[in-house]
């Protein structure tokens, strides 16, 4: 039944859509944190949520109501209202009874309006099928913002900035000597290049697609303009993915595209040949300089941990913020005692979580304030 109800307040939303009105990803998760509030065997309060939550003009409103009345209640859509496929279930399936349910039953559905939130805190390597499948949804929400630089490059502003002396001559001289306004300018702001390094060895197999998936969001971020973002995945060889990545909006197809590229999937570690053969090709020449590195590895090493250290101390140089984003990091006891993570933490500008949504969540916060 927990399936049925997401079903149906996650299609509604896509109707609404369909039908106009522009649902933002962080209206859908506030209307379902607003069902969860209330009781949601009671059809008036999904509607009176939806209205609060996913109308952001009066206009809205019209379609909003349209359709709640085709999907919750099975009516045809009026004219002008796109065709919407209704759903075989009865809208007494948000609680498995009508509008008279018994307070057991009304209790027993909180919990399931609140399942998508508290996936959100969820260990990905705990997840059921199910469960995995839920929260592949919800990394289309995840907010991306990119890390931006200083260009050396000024552009005119309107009031602050320095004096621009050019622009303010050229206004004198339009005036014939009048005095006019003093033109300013200031340096303008350039996308920061993001670089991923996703360990795909035997131990992080259970995070590994959870990985690739927030690297295709990020990845789709920098193709819509926020700026130039590459992937690899380490492990016993060095795979550069970014091309298999962009090519495809939709992130089963990119994470399909990317398995066939990788040779090492669920193989040894050798983090310190892999991260030296990216620094020598790849790093040294351009891609780590001035860039936000972001290893995302659980620190185990089979090979010679010198070699680790100096190699991320290497690009720790290069790169403009080094971020090390440990799956295990953020589980309550744990400690950096891996000798390999004990001996890069010196090198390292940040040391974040990875194992849930929420952590990936935070994660990003990270790299958007590097």
């Amino acid at each position: 039944m927990a399936t049925s109800v997401e079903a149906l307040l996650s299609g509604f939303v896509r109707a609404l859509r369909a039908a106009g009105v522009s649902v933002t990803p962080d209206r859908t998760t506030n209307f379902l944190v607003a069902v969860a509030e209330l009781d949601v065997g009671q059809r008036v309060n999904v509607y009176r949520a939806g209205r609060a939550t996913l109308c952001s003009e009066p206009e809205h409103l019209t379609t909003f109501d349209r359709v709640f009345k085709a999907w919750f209640e099975g009516q045809r859509p009026q004219q002008g209202l796109p065709a919407i496929p209704v759903p075989a279930l009865p809208a007494a399936a948000l609680t498995g009874v009508g509008d008279d349910a018994q307070p057991e039953d009304s209790e027993h559905a909180q919990p399931t309006a609140t399942a998508m939130e508290v996936l959100r805190r969820r260990d990905v390597a705990e997840l059921t099928a199910d469960e995995r499948s839920v929260l592949n949804q919800l990394f289309s929400q995840l907010p991306v913002v990119l890390p931006r630089r200083r260009s050396s490059r000024r552009r005119p502003t309107a009031r602050r900035g320095d004096i621009d002396p050019r622009r303010t001559l050229r206004e004198q001289l339009r005036r014939m000597g009048e005095l006019g306004p003093i033109r300013s300018r200031r340096r303008a702001s350039r996308p920061r290049r993001v670089v991923l390094l996703i360990d795909v060895s035997g131990s992080m197999s259970a995070y590994a697609d959870a990985l690739l998936r927030l690297a295709h969001r990020v990845l789709r971020a920098g193709v819509a303009g926020a700026g130039p973002v590459e992937v690899f995945t380490i492990g016993t060889r060095l795979t550069r993915l970014t091309r298999a990545l962009r090519l495809h909006r939709d992130p089963e197809t990119a994470l399909r595209a990317a398995g066939e590229m990788v040779p090492d999937w669920s193989g040894g570690t050798r983090l310190g040949e892999v991260l030296q053969a990216f620094a020598d090709r790849w790093g040294q020449r351009s891609l780590a300089r001035g860039a936000v590195l972001v290893i995302c590895s659980d620190g185990w090493e089979r090979g010679d941990v010198e070699l680790l250290t100096f190699q991320v101390r290497r690009l720790g140089r290069l790169a403009h913020r080094l971020v090390w984003l440990n799956p295990h990091c953020g589980k309550a006891g744990y400690q950096p005692l891996q000798k390999g993570i004990a001996a890069v933490l010196p090198h390292v500008d940040h040391f974040v979580a990875g194992h849930s949504l929420g952590a990936f969540e935070e994660a990003l916060e990270v790299i958007r304030r590097a």
